[in-house]
């Protein structure tokens, strides 16, 4: 009789035979490049020539969904075996971001997957191609370890449009509200919260851009000639900046800040220790909230970060006081800061502190969400890792980054977790994006273990 154990071996020797890798290969080869407006075609070809046959031999019906402002299209995959098993909703992003050909190390083809010791290399291994494609292959291993069976249904949605933001996903979603019907939604995206430990996490922070402009009609002077008498862009700008955040990173503005965090979220993250690997940068000392561990920091709380500015010309600076100076922040958010009030809150601040001259606009946004910790779906996730792996996973309240998780959880009103099958020095959005062969080969096993238990999982009432 054929058993749990059978379909974790199963999804192991996907990955050891060399299975798993050709199909990376074929999927990491289509440029699907969403911040390029070009890369229409092969959004498009990534769906419909390589997911749709991969779905088909699951006995998975599918359809493409048009994008409702013409960006690229949606898949939606569901395989049904009773109304009466629970189902699960899950999703991917195949779009990914620009490959920066030339800038890889050792001259690698962001296109092309390269296996270098542990590492697998190519654009789209870690976000997200690698990681949908070890949960198809997780749920194949089930059905074909079951004699063709799941043993649950599944309704599968892939977007190509979500490294710039989701832009349709929410109203795609709503409008299939009947059709994404499930009882759970299970996916994987984003950073374990290191290599060696498995991890879940229940939603994300959100973001939002606060743009800061200074132009001043008397810049652009001499500096010998107006230095003391007229008023310097730069200088104001860095100023009103030091009144939000100071200079280890602390947060000034109340109205910046979330609420206390909670003693369920502490607990929770009690356990969760941050430790760089050695690739990857070490934490600064003395930098962020007083008073909060570095998981708390990271994933309970705000941050405001300047992430870019601009003021005359750096590579020749003039002996000039320039005409105008100008910021990008980002506040990274968790669930429950009022976010609808932050940019107001911020011009009251700043006119009301002498920075009158500062204008002050709302830029890019997402939301912060998550599921709650008292979800029986949390630890029925977390024994099914442990079970798998002999590791406690860790459980994070969110993801530190953003992800359009209250599409599902808000907007479909779904229980919400999520399995990354990355790490933190991936390099996602960067040159030299990778996967590794061991985390891999136990997110196989994560997955299979996962999809095994919830066919055994009766429907929730």
């Amino acid at each position: 009789m054929a058993t749990r154990a059978d379909a974790v071996a199963r999804a192991r020797e996907h990955l050891r035979s060399g299975a798993f890798l050709g199909e990376l290969g074929r999927r990491v080869g289509y440029r699907t490049e969403s911040q390029n407006p070009g890369s229409g075609e092969a959004l498009r070809a990534y769906l419909v020539e390589e997911l749709q046959p991969a779905f088909a031999e699951l006995d998975f019906s599918t359809r493409l969904i048009e994008s409702p402002s013409g960006r690229g299209p949606y898949l939606l995959a569901s395989y049904h075996e009773d109304a009466a098993l629970p189902t699960v909703l899950t999703y991917g992003h195949g779009d990914v971001v620009e490959g920066m050909a030339g800038q890889w190390r050792d001259n690698r083809d962001p296109w092309q997957v390269t296996t270098a010791g542990e590492r697998v290399y190519g654009r789209g291994t870690a976000d997200n191609k690698g990681q949908h494609s070890i949960n198809l292959a997780a749920l194949r291993a089930v059905r074909e370890t079951r004699g063709g069976r799941l043993g649950f249904n599944v309704k599968f949605i892939v977007e190509t449009g979500e490294e710039i933001g989701s832009p349709d996903l929410r109203q795609v979603c709503e409008a299939l509200r009947d059709e994404l019907k499930a009882d759970l939604f299970l996916a994987s995206d984003g950073p374990r919260l290191s290599a060696d430990r498995p991890t879940i996490f229940l939603g994300c922070r959100g973001g939002l851009r606060i743009h800061l402009d200074v132009v001043l009609p008397d810049g652009g002077h001499h500096s010998g000639n107006w230095g003391g008498v007229l008023a310097n862009p730069a200088t104001i700008l860095a100023g009103a900046i030091a009144t939000l955040v100071d200079h280890r990173g602390r947060i000034l503005l109340d109205q910046l800040k979330p609420p206390r965090i909670s003693n369920q979220v502490r607990a929770a993250l009690g356990d969760v220790e941050i430790k760089p690997s050695a690739d990857e940068p070490a934490l600064s000392e003395n930098w962020g909230e007083q008073g909060l561990s570095a998981a708390e920091r990271l994933y309970a709380w705000n941050t405001l970060e300047v992430l870019a500015m601009s003021s005359g010309n750096i590579a020749q600076p003039a002996n000039a006081i320039p005409g105008a100076a100008h910021a990008v922040l980002q506040l990274r958010f968790v669930v429950g800061t009022r976010v609808e009030q932050v940019v107001d809150a911020v011009r009251t601040h700043l006119h009301g502190n002498g920075f009158a001259m500062v204008k002050v606009s709302g830029g890019q946004s997402f939301s912060a969400s998550r599921t709650d910790f008292d979800s029986p779906w949390v630890n029925w996730a977390a024994n099914s890792i442990l079970k798998t792996t002999g590791k406690a996973p860790a459980i994070l309240p969110n993801f530190g980054g953003s992800l359009p998780n209250d599409v599902f959880s808000e907007g479909l009103g779904l229980p919400t977790i999520w399995v990354p099958h990355s790490y933190p020095g991936c390099s996602q959005h960067a040159p030299d994006e990778h996967i590794l062969l061991p985390v891999t080969e136990e997110a196989l096993a994560i997955m299979a273990g996962l999809f095994w238990d919830l066919g055994e999982t009766p429907r929730p009432r």
